[in-house]
């Protein structure tokens, strides 16, 4: 299969995973913010600004993923801007729990999760669709 080819497949597979997460995180959060009282009473000592974070950073994961099925551009980037603002909401949220405020384990692993995933997804969007633009003509890539 030619370079191009692996390069295309992995964008759209990428695409698929951050559209299905995006959707699987409105749903859930918006489960706990917009849902009765039993749904928030399971959700347990959940922080609310980090379920405000994510449930609205699912509407920019579908919006990446999207590009992300176009090749488009500006898609690696946005991937990118997520990844970092989730780093900065899980840093965010250790500074919570370090200064003792109530958290659930769960949490702890689905940030660790979430960083790991965007990671990713940015730097597979970025090899795939922005590298070819920086490297010095005639380099090979």
């Amino acid at each position: 299969m030619p370079s191009q080819t692996k390069r295309s497949v992995s964008i759209r597979a990428i695409s698929l995973v951050a559209v299905g997460f995006g959707l699987l995180t409105i749903k859930e959060g918006g489960a706990v913010l917009f849902g009765d009282a039993a749904a928030r009473t399971a959700a347990g000592n959940y922080v609310p600004f980090v379920l405000w974070f994510n449930f609205l950073a699912g509407f920019a994961y579908v919006v990446a993923g999207i590009g992300l099925w176009r090749q488009q551009r500006w898609a690696a980037w946005l991937a990118a801007a997520i990844a970092l603002a989730t780093a900065l909401a899980f840093a965010a949220f250790g500074a919570h729990v370090a200064s003792g405020g109530a958290y659930e384990q769960r949490t702890v692993i689905a940030m660790s999760l979430r960083t790991l995933v965007w990671a990713v997804i940015a730097a597979l969007a970025w090899r795939g669709l922005l590298r070819k633009t920086f490297v010095k003509p005639g380099a090979t890539s």
